[in-house]
């Protein structure tokens, strides 16, 4: 990862909003070696058809254990940075669970509760490709942020296919946030919801994700969860 990242910036961003998008950290060949690892059947558990499920129209595979390197050092880099907010978020919102500082520590605690099988995958859009909004839950534990690394390049290998946030405010309408990331950056956002502050307290607002239609080309990313699934 970028060792020049200002992560107290970042941080403080994600906190405030329940996303951030991240400089680049990847450069174009790494994200075309990670995209390349889709043909290699071996790595992956399982593959999602989206259309079959009603989610979308595209692919997605579940890596196995254990993860390639990079996908590895990549989950944990991104737990450790964003350990804190998650505990303060629970604190906020009288939630009683604490997240431990290590990675492995928390992944120990979820394959306890029967949560053993692994998160991160890879998805790709070809033309006509979306995904429905939605949010990533796995089992009773999950980390309350994920992440998605941007393996191609908009404008040259895809149009359309850009992220959408839909942020679900209550007593009020939704607001929408969408994003064209550039290759090699990663998006932090919101697993499932984000405290929001009223003059009584903190409240949750739900938010979900999803993928407007490609246009033409295909569209590669790398999804990565911090719980494992049940």
């Amino acid at each position: 990862m970028n060792p020049h990242i200002n992560w107290p910036i970042y941080q403080t961003k994600l906190s405030e909003t329940g996303f951030v998008l991240l400089p680049t950290l990847l450069s174009a060949d790494e994200c075309r070696e990670v995209a390349s690892l889709y043909d290699t059947s071996t790595l992956f558990r399982k593959t999602i058809v989206m259309q079959q499920h009603g989610y979308g129209s595209g692919e997605y595979k579940y890596f196995n254990y254990p993860l390639p390197p990079t996908i590895d050092l990549l989950r944990h880099e991104l737990f450790d940075n964003m350990v804190s907010i998650a505990n303060d978020w629970n604190e906020k919102l009288g939630i009683n669970l604490r997240y431990p500082t290590n990675f492995d520590e928390w992944l120990a605690i979820c394959h306890k509760a029967g949560q053993t099988r692994p998160t991160p995958l890879i998805l790709k859009y070809g033309t006509g490709g979306w995904n429905a909004l939605h949010q990533d839950m796995y089992g009773e534990l999950y980390f309350p942020f994920q992440a998605v690394l941007f393996l191609n390049q908009p404008g040259k290998d895809y149009t359309g296919g850009e992220f959408i946030m839909l942020e679900q405010r209550p007593r009020m309408q939704s607001k929408a946030t969408v994003l064209q990331p550039e290759q090699g950056q990663i998006l932090l956002f919101t697993t499932k919801f984000r405290p929001a502050k009223s003059i009584r307290g903190y409240y949750r607002v739900a938010m979900r994700h999803g993928v407007s239609e490609v246009r033409s080309g295909n569209r590669v990313n790398l999804g990565l969860i911090f719980h494992d699934a049940a």
